[in-house]
């Protein structure tokens, strides 16, 4: 198979494949998803006909991200995702939680999102500030 892609667009999969494998498996110690390691690997290892031999380098014989990539902001993105995910989470739960958790039906949709709602611009503007735990 070939892709015919620009630097641009190479550039931008490379981020793409690096996001992907660090949701997939980063989490997993070592039960770790070997395929999706070999194809970023195998993807990497293009840099080198890109010309872009800064993003990778070879560790114990296998292409890996170049600490210079992991470096140069690709987490920050990760992070600002596992932000927003982990507030949308937190805002459905504790809105179902208010609502007893009650199956979500088409006549509590709209209290349901109301309640979401609330809780996203609560924690737009404080964070977790204001969350506490009673025991």
């Amino acid at each position: 198979m070939n892709i015919e892609l620009t630097d641009m667009e190479f550039r931008r999969l490379l981020d793409m494949v690096y996001i992907g494998n660090w949701i997939l498996n980063s989490t997993r110690g070592d039960d770790r998803l070997p395929d999706y390691d070999h194809v970023e690997s195998k993807i990497f290892a293009q840099c080198v006909k890109a010309g872009m031999p800064a993003l990778f380098e070879i560790r114990n014989g296998e292409v890996l991200p170049s600490a210079a990539f992991e470096d140069g902001g690709i987490h920050e993105a990760i992070m600002d995702y596992e932000d927003t995910v982990f507030f949308e989470i937190l805002a459905e739960e504790l809105a179902r939680k208010d609502m007893d958790f009650e199956p979500v039906t088409a006549e509590n949709y709209e209290e349901l999102a109301d309640r979401i709602d609330g809780y996203i611009a609560e924690f737009e503007e404080n964070g977790v500030e204001n969350i506490t735990l009673d025991k």
